[in-house]
Parts: C-alpha cells; sequence; structure tokens
C-alpha cells in the first residue's frame, strides 16, 4: 500500500525549537522533584509558575511556524493563527522575519527567521556567508511561496481567518489560577 503524501510543506526555526524544547524538558525534571519530594501548596504554587514557563518557552520558541498547504498559507505566530488564501497575497519578503503582504495588512512570521549576524555579514561584505546559513534559508522559503502563488492563487479564494491560540492561553489561565488560589490559600 502507497502512503498518502502530504502537499504541505512547513518551516519553522530549528535552534529556536531546540532551545524550547531543552526548557521544557528542564521544566519537566523540575515537575517530577515537586511531585516526589514538594506535595504542599507551595509546591502547587512553584509547579504551576514551572508550568507556565514551560507555556511560554512553547509559545515563543517551539509554536511559530510557517505552512504552505494548496488551499492556502498558514502562519502560526505566538498567539494568533492567520490562514492566508493564495489569492489575498500580494508580495512576500524578508527582513528579520518574514512578512507576507496582503492588501489590508502585513502579517509578520517569526516561524522563519535571519539571524542578524547573517545579515551584517551580507551587508558589510566581510567573511562569505557559510552554505547552510539563515538568509539563504529565508530566501529559499520565499521561493516556495512564490511558487505555491504562482501555483494555487487562481484557484485559492476567500477570507483571511485570524484566531487565538486558544488552548495555550487557557492552559496559561488555569496555571496563573491555581498559583493564585495555592498562594492564598497556604
Amino acid at each position: 500500500m502507497k502512503p498518502k503524501v502530504s502537499e504541505s510543506e512547513r518551516y519553522l526555526s530549528t535552534s529556536n525549537r531546540i532551545t524550547g524544547a531543552v526548557v521544557m524538558a528542564i521544566g519537566v525534571i523540575g515537575l517530577i522533584d515537586i511531585v516526589l519530594e514538594w506535595r504542599t501548596l507551595g509546591g502547587l504554587e512553584v509547579a504551576a509558575l514551572i508550568g507556565i514557563l514551560m507555556v511560554l518557552a512553547y509559545v515563543g520558541l517551539v509554536r511559530p511556524s510557517v505552512t504552505l498547504r494548496p488551499e492556502n498559507l498558514l502562519i502560526r505566530n505566538h498567539i494568533r493563527d492567520h490562514t492566508v488564501p493564495w489569492g489575498k497575497i500580494t508580495d512576500v519578503d524578508v527582513t528579520d522575519i518574514l512578512r507576507v503582504h496582503t492588501e489590508d495588512a502585513r502579517l509578520r512570521a517569526p516561524g522563519v527567521q535571519v539571524a542578524m549576524r547573517d545579515l551584517r555579514k551580507q551587508r558589510v561584505g566581510g567573511r562569505k556567508l557559510g552554505a547552510e546559513n539563515s538568509v539563504s534559508r529565508a530566501e529559499f522559503v520565499v521561493d516556495r511561496i512564490d511558487h505555491h502563488l504562482n501555483m494555487y492563487r487562481q484557484n485559492s479564494q476567500g477570507e483571511i481567518v485570524t484566531s487565538w491560540a486558544r488552548p495555550e492561553l487557557v492552559i496559561v489561565g488555569v496555571l496563573a489560577v491555581t498559583a493564585l488560589l495555592a498562594e492564598f490559600l497556604r
């Protein structure tokens, strides 16, 4: 049986994901220690605060991405998602991060970033950039978006849909309420 091939392409910052995973792993170790050794309201408060920091690490470092699909472009920012039909995109460029222009707005996509060091090297013209650098990677993503625009613009209409990252916001809210209750009940 032949596996189903996905036509989606997903781009994200690998270094941010690694950093986020390390921070969350340290948080898990802290939570395990609290569960084993510190079963009080103070421990619950600290566990809730560690949980908030873990969610913030996820939201800030792991969540941002850009997904190219035949129907639309999905931009996952820190706390919002933008689903942009190909027909609504007027331009795409890269400054420090990827920017997608529409008639009404300019959406920033932190999932594709350019390292400031690479930008300085490119502008100054000093030491040459290596083959694997953030500038060439960002330009590759822009080229892929342009390719998708040419292929799917005619068939992809509709409105831009912006939605909040509800699960992440709810988790932070629940953990914050838990920390406050633990503080007041101590």
